[in-house]
């Protein structure tokens, strides 16, 4: 048994080394053996810390049956002694069998006698380790085919104590400083027992690690975030005498989806870090504007070998993901170069990646709108064009993209003169606007799979835009940043702490 424990853990480092190999050459690219050999050695690795670690006086000390040998306590608990786990006579180490490495070669593996033989001595083993008192725990199931006691229980000579029905309470601290929360503010207990409760809470509250971290933060006051009357800010978020900013896509989200998503991830800054999703996204909107501008040739050729060059900057969980992904940015960079030279119905390029900053009057607010359009065009009858592309997973309905409000606002933009210079200093007419969805492809009659899906928004009628804008503006400088329910809680990295969630709301209510 202590062989095979030993070769399972000479195993263990051995894939471990391999592991650190495989790493190292993908990191460093070619090291050399003798190098990652200098390397490891001059490595300098702590032995088991679990056996290093000098225990408290006044801690309990949770450990392997295995790893108790030699050692004595006053009180010792052996949980969990249920069939199946004492005994577990399951092969050890079936896979690459090292059960079967002894001291002179391969030997036949345990019987399952000998494997009952081996488990009896580790739970004697486990038994003989107090001194004072022993309390042995099982759980039984009312039904045969549920957890039942181990065989081992009889053995032991005293009769099981059968305790019926759920504990009060589950045996956890978190549960623990609940009750006595719980205890200390409830007017049907004595004032002894709440007294009791609140010095049982004080107590918890002052034990610390060896580094002075509270060992049980929640029992302090301090904590109790439900006591505290909310938060007001004397500052306000925006300055009522200044035009709100917003974005083409802040304006959706204030308006369509959730106001608190934006106040959280785009004021407060609390959102997750960029992901290999918009890496993606950012390397391909490049590419597409050096085509445009000129900088690189419309030839798929040359920009695979660009995507190339920054391909391995983008972090991706696994090499077959990067993998996949890369030949989807292959897929896309092609759809994007099919659409670049086809006849667009006498449309042509004017900009790419046209910076705009535009102030719009909205009923009672004033609106200044920034962002970027990734391609003006100039139709056939002298109109500004915007082009948008996108390189997400999701694309818009028909319906939806009528009242885009992020293509909206470029139209809007090009109304209040965003792209005059680039039109030789006239002010065109707004002509529509389109996402151009380069990871999917269009339908068979549009052109089908090699062709991006483009979806198009009329020229602007009617007020609508101006009322999106206005109850953006109105949200803004009122600070109403209440959470909406909808599709897009899926991906909001906040819906563990909102309101509008039933995992959230025991957060905050």
């Amino acid at each position: 048994g202590a062989a095979g424990r030993n070769a399972d853990r000479d195993l263990d480092a051995v894939c471990a080394l391999f592991a650190t190999a495989a790493r190292a050459e993908e990191r460093t690219g070619g090291r050399g053996a003798l190098n990652f050999l200098e390397e490891i050695e001059a490595e300098d690795i702590a032995a088991d810390t679990l056996t290093r670690r000098a225990a408290r006086p006044d801690a309990v000390r949770l450990m392997t049956a295995h790893r108790s040998k030699g050692l004595e306590w006053g009180l010792v608990v052996v949980a969990g002694v249920q069939e199946g786990l004492w005994p577990d006579l399951r092969r050890r180490g079936s896979l690459l069998e090292a059960d079967r490495i002894g001291r002179d070669g391969l030997a036949e593996p345990l019987t399952p006698g000998a494997l009952l033989a081996e488990e009896r001595r580790l739970f004697y083993v486990a038994a003989t380790r107090a001194r004072d008192r022993l309390v042995v725990t099982a759980v039984k199931a009312p039904s045969d085919d549920g957890d039942q006691p181990s065989r081992f229980l009889t053995e032991l000579g005293v009769e099981p104590r059968d305790v019926t029905g759920r504990p009060r309470r589950p045996l956890s601290v978190a549960a623990l400083v609940a009750e006595l929360r719980a205890t200390t503010v409830d007017p049907r207990v004595s004032d002894a027992l709440r007294e009791a409760a609140a010095r049982r809470l004080a107590r918890l509250a002052a034990l610390a690690d060896e580094d002075g971290r509270p060992l049980v933060p929640s029992a302090h006051p301090y904590r109790w975030w439900g006591m505290y009357e909310p938060t007001h800010s004397k500052v306000p978020l925006r300055d009522r005498d200044q035009p709100v900013v917003l974005s083409g896509s802040a304006l959706d989200q204030l308006a369509n989806t959730c106001a608190l998503q934006w106040f959280l991830g785009r004021e407060v800054k609390a959102d997750a870090p960029a992901t290999a999703a918009q890496g993606f996204g950012n390397v391909v909107h490049v590419l597409a504007d050096e085509v445009a501008s000129g900088h690189t040739p419309a030839d798929l050729d040359v920009l695979m070998e660009r995507l190339d060059s920054v391909w391995n900057a983008l972090a991706f969980d696994a090499p077959w993901k990067s993998a996949q992904e890369k030949e989807n940015a292959r897929v896309a960079l092609e759809r994007f170069l099919k659409w670049h030279v086809m006849d667009r119905t006498g449309r042509t390029p004017v900009a790419s990646e046209h910076d705009f900053d535009v102030t719009l009057e909205s009923g009672d607010y004033q609106v200044r709108i920034r962002g970027q359009m990734d391609r003006v065009e100039a139709d056939g009858e002298g109109r500004a064009y915007v082009v948008d592309f996108k390189t997400g997973k999701q694309a818009p309905s028909s319906k939806e993209v009528e009242r885009h409000p992020q293509l909206a606002v470029y139209q809007l933009a090009v109304r209040e003169g965003a792209v005059d210079e680039v039109f030789d200093g006239t002010r065109p007419e707004p002509g529509g606007a389109e996402l151009v969805q380069l990871r999917q492809g269009a339908a068979k009659r549009d052109g089908g799979e090699t062709l991006p899906k483009v979806q198009a928004q009329e020229p602007l009628e009617g007020e609508w835009v101006g009322d999106l804008l206005a109850t953006a503006a109105g949200k803004v400088l009122d600070e109403r940043f209440t959470p909406t329910a909808g599709q897009h809680c899926a991906h909001c990295a906040f819906r563990a702490s909102c309101s509008a969630r039933p995992e959230g709301r025991h957060v905050v209510e």
